[in-house]
């Protein structure tokens, strides 16, 4: 029996050794390790990338949500509407610039926010929008732009999970991620799509004021060296070595996503006749993670078990939604009465969902016969299902 990971990061990162060591030799003889050449270069290089004007590395995909809410002046007593199945990474950082989440629940077939639920969501405080393109898929930015330009909202796109994905604007033009909001964030978290070899991070945006803003935020908010300009600043650079590493897979990126695509059509050929959802697919659509739905928990948690004993990797993304996680509980259900409760109940399709998902083994490097295998597994576990309810 083959073992067969969740993800692999050795294979990708092997196939690129000599380029990979060649950008580290570069940075390390260069004897300059931060804010210099290779930075400028890769923000310059991903800013194409994205169909943008200005990119600004920053430590990670969570810093660069904190500074692109802190560049957008939101703070104490604002409001940002998101969706509460991305992990916490959105809500930390809204509840760190001082501001309150407002979650808003999300399309069962696509995972992603549904711009139909926003009005309701919106008081004299909301600043700001955060839509999440979960799992490699655009959230629909069309109808959430329209939203925010009739209430005067700013729209951060959280694209960490979706470098390279696009959609196609009413004029037949693609628009990239990263392009369709006031400012966007990336994370190049090594299982990232454009993965690092360490914390990595960027906001990109067209507008130049919010572009220096971050560029200062980043760096203890210095207008010049030891000179503070703006409150709020943290130390949150990318470095030279990552953003050299970067450099090297950021040509490949296209083609990653294209091979996770192919392998993503795999899985939907082999698994259709099973009782699991598949994700619906769309030409944008970059799989960063490719996610099956069960029919209820316990037919995920036994199936993720009967992966787990023919050795293969699952993984749950995620499994408690930002509005249940206790931590958050003192914000999410406040004594204000002009803030409304959100705990257990409030987005019963976030909820449902976090009970039934399963994330597939998916990655370029993956092989068929990788993914004919869990399939066989897959197959092997509702087979057996079968002969046990007759």
């Amino acid at each position: 029996m083959t073992t067969i990971p969740f993800g692999d990061l050795r294979r990708q990162n092997t196939g690129l050794h000599d380029e990979l060591n060649a950008a580290l030799l570069r940075v390390l003889e260069s004897g300059w390790y931060i804010l210099g050449s290779e930075v400028a270069a890769f923000e310059h290089e991903f800013a194409a990338f994205c169909g943008v004007q200005y990119c600004i590395g920053v430590a990670s995909g969570a810093e660069a949500l904190y500074l692109a809410l802190a560049a957008l002046g939101i703070g104490t007593n604002d409001e940002v509407i998101t969706v509460s199945n991305a992990c916490t990474y959105q809500t930390e950082a809204i509840l760190q610039a001082g501001a309150h989440p407002v979650f808003v629940d999300v399309y069962l077939s696509t995972h992603n926010l549904d711009p139909a639920r926003i009005a309701a969501a919106i008081t004299p405080r909301t600043r700001a929008i955060m839509p999440v393109h979960l799992y490699g898929r655009l959230a629909d930015m069309e109808a959430i732009n329209r939203i925010a330009s009739a209430y005067g909202l700013a729209i951060v796109e959280d694209a960490a999970q979706a470098h390279g994905a696009w959609r196609v604007d009413a004029a037949g033009q693609p628009q990239q991620a990263g392009s369709l909001g006031t400012l966007a964030c990336f994370s190049f978290y090594p299982t990232k799509n454009l993965g690092a070899l360490g914390d990595g991070g960027a906001v990109v945006t067209n507008n130049e004021q919010l572009a220096e803003q971050v560029r200062r935020l980043r760096q203890y908010g210095w207008g010049s060296k030891y000179i503070t300009a703006e409150r709020g600043g943290r130390n949150s650079r990318l470095d030279e070595l990552q953003a050299a590493l970067l450099r090297v897979k950021l040509p490949h990126v296209s083609a990653w996503n294209d091979a996770r695509r192919e392998r993503a059509a795999w899985y939907t050929d082999l698994l259709r006749d099973t009782p699991l959802s598949l994700p619906p697919d769309e030409p944008g659509h970059v799989y960063h993670l490719y996610v099956v739905v069960a029919e209820d928990k316990a037919q995920r948690d036994a199936l993720r078990e009967h992966l787990k004993a023919a050795g293969i990797g699952s993984a749950i993304h995620y499994p408690v939604p930002s509005h249940l996680q206790p931590v958050y509980s003192e914000w999410l259900t406040p004594q204000q009465p002009t803030i409304r409760p959100q705990g257990a109940g409030t987005l019963p399709y976030t909820e449902d969902l976090a009970h039934r998902i399963l994330s597939l083994p998916l990655y370029p490097e993956l092989t068929h016969a990788e993914v004919a295998q869990v399939a066989a597994a897959i197959h092997a576990f509702f087979d057996a299902q079968a002969q046990v309810e007759h």
